[in-house]
Parts: structure tokens; C-alpha cells; sequence
């Protein structure tokens, strides 16, 4: 029987088969390559999109191409993808390195990070082989010069070995009464080298949910049995004992008030530690958005009331930004939009954002027919108490969309609320003075509302921008006053969203969404045009025009007082970069106060997504299933982010 016991996860000496290098490699999986595609460089407005350029290899000192032939034992295309993912000379084989040492050292760094990929997915016993120019890596000079022809040819070769599951699995100290089996610990269950960490890490976590800062893992070890494909886990963990919050201290602040940093975390001190806290606290800071980085940790040590002191450290962005911004349908028309802001007005993060725009540019010519805006936002955070915000927001408009025509000045404040780190509520008071005309007002009509409107939103989303998993929903409820007319109405909305990813990679991911509305207690003529529910165009029911779904007066929308909405997507990731969406909209408005899904109107169609930092780029195509006599024959959208 052949036993190997690894105490430890010590940075290892590389050897050619794995059972000669130390399970430190455990550690070296969470920093595993990403997915690299080959294309050429692409830039937009000085942002590269993809590839790499030649500037970026002018900086190599005596260049040198290489090519790699790349050789994986194994019919597991999962395990076969992670490892070649995890090769920068496969991923990086368009770039020269620099000169022989450089081969040397990135083919050293790969065998390293192959190795870490194969312990990743349980294989204990694989071997690696690298080879340049023929020669094995291991039989090099550690001067070696490679003078012939170029690229020098590098082959790495991969036997992965057999799979390991979990032996026994012990743990000792203070973690002796905890279930390892609560955390994945389980003796044939997984021994991947991420799910043994994973484990760990969740062990210690639950010790300091108990309010001890200070709980660590203070010995570990390992033991292959490479006869019988187990690995046998001992833990020894020390919990620490339970303390508060000490004195909290900021790094990194200049424009920002360090005081109000230290406020804004909410570590009050003396109350009882909470990882959980400590997370939401980061995660506020960012959320003012004056950071671009945020950590916080705890001491060392208890200071000597027997507290942990915290200590903050930030980087600061850019406070002034601009922007410019632009979208496309073919049913809605072009439109543009222009915007100046400053993150820290006044040094405790407050917000100020001016911004206008003008749309439908490819729908008239006639410049009294463009829809024109012009907005100004300000924001206070930490009001009262480090979850609360002040909003408030002024807007000028003069639109001209199917249903209506309307000039109007708006302007409203409120407060926020985080309830949680995924619950939020909102009250304001808005104030509306407008002028419309539309169909069931063909003369125009004025109205000045007063409106108090009252939200709540749940969000656990792992990404706002590009979500793979969560739920996001949203109850919305106006109650409206008109002084000039003296009407009084509800408005109600309901919304929700879901994402489900399907894979390691969620290289799949199921998007839906469901939206109703009502609004009661006044007729359709007594509720403004722009205050009515409208469905249809690329923010709703792709393939239909703007407003395009609902009651009509000759042939002009008039808007309902309910409607119903529902959306479905596949998104399937092509790489790490372009994404392909297939859809299917359905939609209905009517001037009933309850919507009516016998005239529920579908769409359908496929879209286009690249991914960049700011957001997915989107192109959509769609169709409408079951138009009516006006409704265009296809719809076509461009914009920025998901459709939902």
C-alpha cells in the first residue's frame, strides 16, 4: 500500500509525477486562468475589448515566440477543459515571452499551475510533463538558451490519474463537536482540492458567526493513499473567544472624510463581532461608489478591553466623471444622452449627476417632434444611520411617443432604507405639473400631481449587471392626487425576475421575468396619458413598436389602467465574452383596471451579448407571433445591459 503523508499545504517542489509534490497546490486553485480565447486586438474609445496588441508586446525584453502542443489523457471533457484553462503557455501563446529564462519560468509556473489544476478535481496521482525544444524540463540548465528556429516547440503533457474521494476525515480542538459532514466532510464524498478548502472555510466561518474573531485552523494534515484513491483530512481548529467590535481605523481616505468612513461602516463598538456585518459594511462602502476598492480585517489580537479592533482600507476613484451614451430600434428610433456627475460633493459622499437627452432622432425630422430631457439627482447617504438615504431629483421633459405628446417638470425626495444586505424600502413625496395631449385628450389637458410613492425591493442577485442565479422582486404602490382636477388614484406595480445557471461555468442561464400593474379609483381619461400602463419595444415586448400593445383611438395607443408582462431567456455563454440569447416576450394592456389575457400579445427572437466591465453590450432581433394590422414586421434593439 502506498501512503504518502503531506503535513501541511507548504508551497511544494515541482516534480514530474504528482505523488512526489506536496498538496500546497490546494491553494494555488483559486487562481486558476481564465478561459483565453485568440482574436485580435479590438479598442473602443481607448478600451480594449479583446486580444492583446502590439504595444503590449513592445514592452518584452528579446522576445521569443513559442508554440504549444497541448496532450490530455482523458475522455472527461470538464477535467480536460479546466486544465487546459489553466495553462497561461496555452493561454498566452499568441505573446512572446522574454528570452530563454522567460520560456523557462512560465513553462516552471505552468507545471505549478496544471498541477493545482488536476488536485482541483481530485486527481492525487496524476503527472505532468513538460518539454521545450525536446528536451524535458526537468533535464534543462537553469541557463538553458533556446537559438533555433522560432516558435520553439513546447509540449505539455497530462496524464491526470485516477480520481480520489474523501478517506477519514477528523476534526480536533474546537471543532471536535462540529459535523464535518455540515460542511462536505464525509468519507467517500468529494476530495476535491476546492471543496476541501471550501470546507475548511466554512467550519471557521461558523465559529465566528458564534462572534469569535479570532478562529483559525491551527494545524492540518493530509494523507494520500494512492492504492486505495482516499485522502484522509485532520483538522485542528481553535475558536477563540467571543468579542466585540473595537476601535475602527481607515486607510487609504483624502477627498473622502475619514470620520464618515468610519460612521458609514457601522462597526459600532463594543457590540458582539459579526462576520455577516462585517460584510455588509464593505459592501455599503462600495456602494457609495466614491471607493474602487474596499477591505476590512480584523486585528491580530484582542486589544486590551478585550475587543478586536477593525481596520478599513480604501482606495478612492476618480470623483468627477462624464459620459456619453446611445441606443438604437428600428421601432423606437435612435436617441442619445449626455451626463456630468461628482461622487463626493461635498466630502461625505454625496451625489450629484446632471444629465439630458434627446430621443427618436430616426423617427422625424422635425426638431419640435424629438423627445428632449434634462435631469439633475442628488444623493446624501448615511441620513439616519448607515442604511438610510436622502434622494432628490428634479426633470424637465418634452416627449412626443405614439400615445401622447407632453411637456412636464417633475421633482420628488425621499428616503431609503436597507433593511438587510438584499431588502430595501423607499417613501418620497413628487410633485408633477404637466401638459399632455392624447387621444382621449385631443385638446391637451393639465394636471398637477401630488403623489407619495412607496417601494420595496428584494434583490439577492450574485451580479447586477449579469446575473447567473437569484431573485430580484418589486412592489411598488403611488396613491395620487390631482390638485388642478381633482381626481385621486392608485397606482400598483409587481415585479420579479429569476436566474438559474446551469453547469460549473454557468455556461447556461434561464432568465425569466413577470410584471402586472393596476391602477384604480379613477377613470382612463382622469389618469394622465404618461401616467397609464403601455406595453411593447425592447425595455418590454420585443417585435412590437413602442407602446405598441394595448387600446387604441384611431390607430393611436391610448395606454390602460392594467397590464401583464412576462419575459423568458436562454442565456447561453459562448466564451467569457460573447454571449447568444434566445427570447420570448408576451405582453397585455387594457383600459380595464384588471388585465385581460385574451389579448396577450407574443414576441420572439434572438440577441447578441458582449461582455464588458461596464455591462453587457445587447443587440436584439425579434419577431411579433401574432401581430395585428399595424404592428411592424420585426423589431431590432441595441443598447446597454440585460434585457431584465
Amino acid at each position: 500500500m502506498f501512503v504518502r503523508r503531506l503535513r501541511g499545504f507548504d508551497r511544494p517542489t515541482i516534480a514530474r509525477a504528482l505523488p512526489r509534490a506536496a498538496v500546497a497546490m490546494l491553494l494555488s486553485s483559486s487562481i486558476l486562468a481564465v478561459e483565453t480565447q485568440r482574436a485580435a486586438a479590438f479598442e473602443i474609445f481607448g478600451i480594449k475589448l479583446w486580444g492583446s496588441s502590439k504595444e503590449d508586446d513592445a514592452d518584452v525584453v528579446d522576445p521569443l515566440d513559442y508554440a504549444v502542443t497541448f496532450e490530455v489523457d482523458t475522455l472527461d471533457d470538464d477535467l480536460k477543459e479546466a486544465i487546459e484553462n489553466a495553462s497561461l503557455l496555452k493561454g498566452e501563446e499568441e505573446r512572446p515571452v522574454s528570452g530563454s529564462l522567460g520560456l523557462l519560468a512560465k513553462a516552471r509556473n505552468d507545471r505549478e499551475r496544471l498541477v493545482a489544476a488536476l488536485f482541483s478535481k481530485a486527481h492525487y496521482d496524476g503527472v505532468v510533463n513538460i518539454s521545450i525544444a525536446g528536451k524535458n524540463l526537468d533535464d534543462l540548465a537553469p541557463d538553458a538558451v533556446f537559438d533555433g528556429p522560432q516558435p520553439v516547440p513546447v509540449t505539455v503533457t497530462v496524464q491526470p490519474g485516477s480520481m480520489f474521494t474523501l478517506g477519514d476525515v477528523v476534526l480536533k480542538g474546537d471543532a471536535a463537536n462540529i459535523r464535518g459532514a455540515d460542511f462536505g466532510l464525509i468519507a467517500g464524498g468529494n476530495a476535491a482540492s476546492d471543496a476541501i478548502l471550501k470546507a475548511e472555510a466554512g467550519i471557521v466561518r461558523a465559529l465566528k458567526e458564534e462572534g469569535r474573531p479570532l478562529a483559525k485552523v491551527t494545524s492540518r494534515t493530509i494523507v494520500a493513499d494512492h492504492a486505495t484513491t482516499t485522502l484522509d483530512v485532520t483538522l485542528d481548529v481553535a475558536a477563540g473567544p467571543i468579542a466585540g467590535y473595537g476601535e475602527t481605523t481607515v486607510e487609504g481616505t483624502e477627498a473622502v472624510d475619514r470620520d464618515f468612513t468610519v460612521y458609514m461602516t457601522g462597526l459600532e463598538p463594543g457590540r458582539k463581532y459579526s462576520p455577516k456585518e462585517i460584510e455588509e459594511a464593505r459592501n455599503r462602502l462600495l456602494a457609495l461608489e466614491v471607493f474602487s476598492s474596499v477591505s476590512i480585517n480584523e486585528a491580530l489580537a484582542l486589544d486590551p478591553t478585550g475587543n478586536i479592533p477593525m481596520d478599513v482600507r480604501v482606495s478612492e476613484r476618480k470623483m468627477r466623471y462624464f459620459g456619453a451614451g446611445a441606443t438604437f430600434s428600428n421601432t423606437e428610433g435612435a436617441g442619445v444622452e449626455g451626463y456630468w456627475g461628482h461622487r463626493n460633493l461635498f466630502g461625505r459622499a454625496e451625489k450629484l449627476r446632471i444629465g439630458g437627452s434627446i430621443g427618436r432622432i430616426s423617427d422625424t425630422t422635425e426638431l419640435g417632434k424629438l423627445n428632449y430631457n434634462a435631469s439633475v439627482m442628488f444623493e446624501k447617504p448615511g441620513v439616519i444611520g448607515p442604511a438610510s438615504k436622502f434622494f432628490a431629483n428634479a426633470k424637465v421633459s418634452f416627449e412626443h411617443p405614439d400615445a401622447y405628446d407632453i411637456f412636464s417638470v417633475k421633482g420628488n425626495a425621499g428616503i431609503s432604507y436597507e433593511l438587510d444586505r438584499q431588502q430595501t424600502v423607499s417613501a418620497s413625496l413628487a410633485v408633477d405639473y404637466s401638459d399632455i395631449e392624447d387621444a382621449l385628450n385631443p385638446e391637451g389637458k393639465r394636471y398637477l400631481l401630488v403623489s407619495t410613492p412607496l417601494q420595496y425591493a428584494f434583490d439577492n442577485r450574485d451580479d447586477k449587471l449579469n446575473p447567473t442565479r437569484g431573485f430580484r422582486a418589486l412592489a411598488y404602490v403611488e396613491p395620487t392626487y390631482d390638485a388642478l382636477n381633482g381626481n385621486a388614484f392608485v397606482k400598483l406595480k409587481g415585479e420579479g425576475s429569476a436566474y438559474y445557471g446551469l453547469g460549473d461555468q454557468n455556461r447556461f442561464v434561464l432568465a425569466g421575468r413577470v410584471a402586472m400593474g393596476s391602477i384604480l379609483g379613477a377613470g382612463l381619461d382622469d389618469v394622465p396619458a404618461d401616467r397609464r400602463f403601455y406595453s411593447g419595444g425592447g425595455g418590454s415586448v420585443r417585435g412590437y413598436a413602442y407602446q405598441g400593445i394595448g387600446p387604441e383611438i384611431n390607430g393611436k395607443p391610448t395606454g390602460g389602467l392594467s397590464y401583464a408582462e412576462t419575459s423568458l431567456e436562454i442565456r447561453y455563454a459562448v466564451n467569457d465574452k460573447f454571449g447568444i440569447v434566445p427570447f420570448v416576450d408576451a405582453g397585455t394592456v387594457s383600459a380595464k383596471q384588471f388585465p385581460d389575457f385574451g389579448t396577450v400579445k407574443v414576441g420572439a427572437g434572438i440577441g447578441v451579448r458582449y461582455l464588458t466591465p461596464f455591462g453587457p453590450l445587447r443587440v436584439d432581433v425579434a419577431v411579433p407571433l401574432n401581430p395585428g394590422p399595424g404592428d411592424p414586421s420585426y423589431g431590432f434593439y441595441a443598447g446597454v445591459g440585460q434585457a431584465f
